[in-house]
């Protein structure tokens, strides 16, 4: 594997989802983790040493990691209140009512914030995190499935 091969695999982690990945190819062992703790990798006998051009070049595209990551992400991933049922939500309590949150509005832990209804039950659909509601992700009596995001909250 070639440094500019190592440097694209590393990169491409660094842009997705994945927390953790182990890699064995070609008689190298490869591991990267972005997580805060991590697990130390057990080196067997039969592995090859990775030449200090490499281990060089990791400890660079590390070291230049964090600040992409920082600048390129939000100090706070906001918080997501979730549809606990199916059913049609209500934004506000009566259509002559104004919504129970807006954009902008502060919500406290507890506080409803929509309802729901199934099967002619109505369900008060609180807030478990306290912030700020930063979107609303889905509109006045629309059909919602089980786990849909319904808004976002910055803590």
């Amino acid at each position: 594997m070639t440094f500019d091969e190592l440097q694209t695999i590393i990169q491409q982690i660094s842009d997705s989802n994945i927390r953790e990945i182990e890699l064995d190819y070609q008689g190298m062992h490869l591991y990267l983790n972005k997580n805060k703790t991590s697990h130390q990798p057990v080196v067997t006998a039969n592995q090859k040493p990775i030449s200090a051009e490499v281990v060089k070049g990791i400890k660079e595209v590390k070291s230049d990691q964090p600040a992409k990551l920082k600048t390129s992400q939000p100090a706070q991933k906001p918080a997501t209140i979730k549809a606990p049922l199916v059913g049609v939500i209500y934004l506000q309590p009566t259509p002559d009512k104004p919504a129970y949150k807006k954009v902008g509005d502060h919500v406290n832990a507890g506080e409803v914030v929509c309802v729901i209804e199934a099967m002619k039950m109505m369900t008060e659909i609180k807030s478990k995190v306290t912030g700020t509601i930063s979107k609303i992700l889905v509109d006045n009596e629309e059909v919602v499935e089980f786990d849909q995001p319904l808004f976002e909250v910055t803590q």
